[in-house]
């Protein structure tokens, strides 16, 4: 059986990765939502308009729009599908993508309701991350001094004896 934190693990990357898929698809095509694609185009035009850094580098707001919405369906398939480091590799990649959204968001000065999703991904990424980068917990070993040819197992000396407690 799979232990709670493979499930855990799975269960976000499943999840996560099925709605930046979606995410990303709105971004890039009306067949979805043509109100959704809609005021996505005019939350992007806002966007490199405050930031007219963005308008020098030549980068448009349909650019910004679609390298945003390829990077979240690429990287959505990869948290969905690919199993391994690669998918530690794309929540990274959807973590810093879901700051530079933040930070446009507070750039146009939306209000919170506007992207309270963002945060709430974010925080789920993070956590996924951190979930993912923790190794797995192992059961102790069982250590055995040989004394004189007798086999006796060795007492942990970071473990309290049993009907002591340990108090630092």
């Amino acid at each position: 059986m799979a232990s709670p934190r493979t499930i855990t693990i799975v269960a976000l990357s499943v999840a996560l990765g099925l709605f930046f898929v979606f995410m990303g698809t709105i971004k890039l095509t009306p067949r979805l939502s043509r109100d959704a694609y809609n005021e996505m185009k005019r939350a992007y035009k806002s966007y490199v308009r405050a930031l007219p850094m963005l308008k020098k580098m030549g980068v448009s707001s349909i650019l910004l729009r679609k390298s945003i919405g390829a990077l979240e369906v690429a990287c959505g398939i990869v948290m969905t599908l690919v199993p391994g480091r690669p998918k530690d590799v794309a929540n990274f990649l959807l973590l810093l993508l879901v700051l530079a959204v933040l930070f446009f968001h507070q750039l146009v000065g939306d209000p919170l309701k506007r992207y309270a999703h963002a945060l709430v991904f974010g925080i789920l990424l993070t956590c996924r991350l951190l979930i993912a980068r923790q190794p797995e917990e192992q059961p102790p070993e069982k250590r055995i001094l040989s004394v004189n040819g007798d086999e006796q197992p060795l007492i942990d000396e970071a473990a309290p004896e049993k009907g002591k407690m340990k108090v630092s």
